[in-house]
């Protein structure tokens, strides 16, 4: 077992990790007391570090091999481990009811990344987002804590859908010169819009807005669901989950004003915007 001051130096490096690369959960983050500010530090560095598998440059066995390192690590964690973000989460699990068991679905995500899956439907899409976003929304709903956590589970894994289909949104060039293409063909095809992987052309801009608008305004009823979650934590964790889900939250209606943008560059909100979305939610504004 590390001592007190391995444990705290942890769960610093964590923060670290958040503070320098969570580029929109950061201004949620650092809205939590201490305690609860470390934890979820430790459940974001980790997932960052599946993340970065997934999406770095290694060929795709390698990058396989290296998720099952991460998952066979996450299940062996302990505050004894050489690895700070390991012992920080170790620790934060033995502390709060951190559900470990939602990395094996991130993780099972991830690898579907790898693999190139694509989605026939927006079921099969579904499954997916919960595996990559609904598991971190039940990760953090263990650090923020509630009085109803099966009432609270459901809409925490429905905001997480609802962020990670703005994340589809958002990424979509990118994502699609990249070889990834995330919108079901279902919906592809019921609107007429073609996505060829690894090109950034869509032939219809007026077909591509009513696709953009319609997958927009899935994502939000999956918001109006999540949202439901905030009234049922304490003030310092409903200021943190609104600003982060507030954040993709203005993301998804930016895009949705102007879909034809997110075929040409990734929408964005400037560091003040976030800070004022951050500031909105401390003070007890709902996005």
């Amino acid at each position: 077992m590390s001592s007190p001051n391995a444990i705290r130096d942890a769960y610093q490096e964590c923060e670290r990790i958040t503070r320098e690369q969570a580029r929109n959960f950061s201004y949620g983050i650092r809205l939590l007391p201490g305690t609860k500010r470390g934890a979820l530090s430790a459940v974001y560095a980790f997932a960052r570090r599946v993340d970065d598998v997934g999406d770095g440059a290694l060929p795709r066995e390698e990058k396989l091999r290296e998720l099952k390192q991460c998952r066979e690590a996450v299940h062996q964690a302990s505050t004894g481990s050489a690895d700070p973000v390991l012992v920080a989460l170790a620790d934060a699990a033995n502390r709060m009811p951190l559900p470990m068991g939602a990395f094996d679905e991130l993780i099972d995500g991830c690898e579907a990344d790898v693999r190139g899956t694509s989605y026939t439907s927006f079921e099969e899409l579904l499954h997916y987002c919960r595996c990559v976003a609904g598991s971190i929304g039940r990760l953090s709903l263990g650090v923020f804590g509630t009085d109803d956590p099966a009432t609270a589970t459901e809409r925490a894994d429905a905001l997480g859908v609802a962020l990670q289909l703005t994340n589809i949104l958002r990424d979509v060039r990118e994502d699609q010169l990249d070889g990834r293409v995330y919108l079901p063909a279902s919906d592809l095809a019921h609107f007429g819009v073609h996505l060829e992987p690894g090109s950034g052309f869509v032939e219809d801009t007026a077909r591509w807005n009513r696709l953009v608008r319609f997958q927009a305004a899935r994502a939000e009823r999956w918001y109006v669901e999540g949202f439901r979650l905030l009234p049922m934590l304490d003030r310092r964790s409903r200021a943190c989950c609104a600003s982060m889900a507030g954040i993709y939250h203005e993301l998804l209606v930016r895009i949705a004003t102007n879909p034809n943008a997110a075929m040409h560059q990734r929408t964005s909100l400037s560091g003040w915007r976030k800070a004022g979305v951050a500031a909105r939610s401390l003070a007890g504004m709902t996005p």
